[in-house]
């Protein structure tokens, strides 16, 4: 059977439709159909179906979605054997959308200019979903906002980043404490159900702050916009630059000792790409040291 056959149909899965994975493999939305089509017939069985606008395995898809997805990994990774060097591959990691401008580019000049023929695979997302996709194994590594949990042992944790939370305010409330912003003027909220707007919302319980809450949204740069609109206040992470361009905002602090979301790379150091994430972790810390955090 053509591995190529089996990439598509893990594709097609991956992303909820025939479109979405023609367009990430630079095919056509007919050529993905086919090419899933040739194992259903192969195999006899139907491995995917439609349910409105998603595509969804079948029970057999589901079966071999397992090994259909370890044999891409496999041929991907043939070059690596070939060559004696475990710095040829592809990496499967998995990135917060915060840090794709901010923590990733400076550590992919590092280490694309080490290693040039190295591949990464960035999916972004939220932390609390990469942290589930790279646990089950679908990815090998990820830039994700620390867990509010302990992470199991067969996986290891290096911080890289500790941004500590502030209050975002238009200019004209500079002088005013954070506290007092918190309380009294209307509120836009770090989602609470991401990890990073769960330590917001804990200070505030913390503090007996009860905002006068506008919106929530889980997106810094808009909630930063939203602040320099004059929207109202928030509580953040003074997260990793870049910021939106042309902002008028103050970043006032918090009194005393301010709670810090904490950003880091998650990896299994026995996993099959243990290698691969080493190299990467390396240049992550490379990069930490300098910014001088």
């Amino acid at each position: 059977m053509d591995t190529r056959y089996l990439q598509s149909f893990v594709a097609v899965v991956e992303y909820g439709s025939f479109a979405e994975a023609a367009r990430r493999l630079g095919l056509t939305a007919a050529a993905i159909a086919a090419r899933v089509q040739a194992p259903e017939d192969a195999l006899d069985t139907p491995l995917v179906q439609r349910a409105g606008r998603t595509v969804l395995p079948t029970q057999g898809g589901l079966r071999i979605l397992p090994k259909a997805r370890a044999v891409v990994r496999d041929v991907r990774d043939l070059s690596a054997v070939a060559h004696d060097d475990t710095l040829v591959g592809e990496l499967r990691l998995g990135v917060s959308t915060s840090s794709l401008t901010g923590l990733l580019p400076p550590i992919l000049e590092g280490l694309y200019t080490a290693h040039p023929q190295l591949k990464i695979f960035v999916e972004p997302g939220a932390s609390s979903h990469l942290y589930r996709r790279i646990v089950s194994g679908e990815l090998d590594a990820g830039i994700i906002v620390a867990p509010q949990f302990t992470i199991p042992k067969a996986f290891a944790w290096q911080v890289l980043v500790e941004e500590p939370f502030i209050v975002l305010a238009s200019q004209a409330m500079a002088g005013r404490g954070a506290h007092d912003l918190l309380a009294s003027e209307p509120f836009i909220r770090y989602d609470r159900g991401v990890w990073g707007g769960m330590v917001a919302d804990r200070y505030l319980q913390e503090h007996n702050i009860m905002p006068q809450e506008r919106l929530e949204i889980d997106a810094l740069n808009a909630i930063a916009t939203m602040v320099h609109q004059g929207i109202g206040v928030s509580l953040v992470p003074d997260w990793t630059p870049p910021w939106p361009e042309g902002l008028k905002v103050a970043r006032i602090p918090l009194p005393g000792r301010a709670p810090v979301r904490k950003v880091g790379f998650l990896w299994s150091p026995h996993g099959a790409h243990a290698a691969l994430s080493q190299a990467f972790l390396a240049f992550g810390m490379a990069s930490r040291r300098a910014r001088g955090s």
